[in-house]
């Protein structure tokens, strides 16, 4: 199975797992596609986005002293986005209702993105 169908497959499970979860993109750190799961227009601007995001958060935390970056997470009025590190080359980024248990979104999100890890490492060593 390609990697965009392996990791299009793990943000439907996480869709399905989290009745608040809206839909998902997958990107590289670079802000290039790699799946999407939204039933909306957009998922490119979201991934370009996404992957500035990851950067800057990556480096807030290092110059707070904080770790490594585990995730993001944006509210707005109509919901939520959270960001999540995928491995060193991807950004996970997970939409959720307004009202969404974040325990439960933080909790599969991280799930969700170790999965996309793996998959896209099994696939750099194949």
């Amino acid at each position: 199975m390609e990697l965009r169908e392996e990791v299009h497959r793990e943000m439907v499970l996480l869709r399905e797992r989290t009745p608040d979860v809206k839909g998902s993109v997958a990107a590289t750190v670079d802000g290039l596609t790699i799946a999407c799961d939204l039933v909306t227009d957009g998922g490119e601007q979201v991934a370009a986005l996404a992957s500035a995001l990851l950067a800057m958060s990556r480096r807030m935390m290092i110059l707070a002293g904080r770790g490594d970056l585990e995730e993001t997470l944006v509210s707005g009025t109509a919901g939520h986005a959270a960001f999540y590190a995928a491995g060193p080359t991807i950004v996970l980024t997970v939409l959720a209702e307004p009202g969404a248990n974040l325990g439960l979104l933080r909790l599969e999100g991280r799930k969700t993105a170790s999965m996309v890890a793996a998959v896209a490492q099994q696939g750099r060593n194949s």
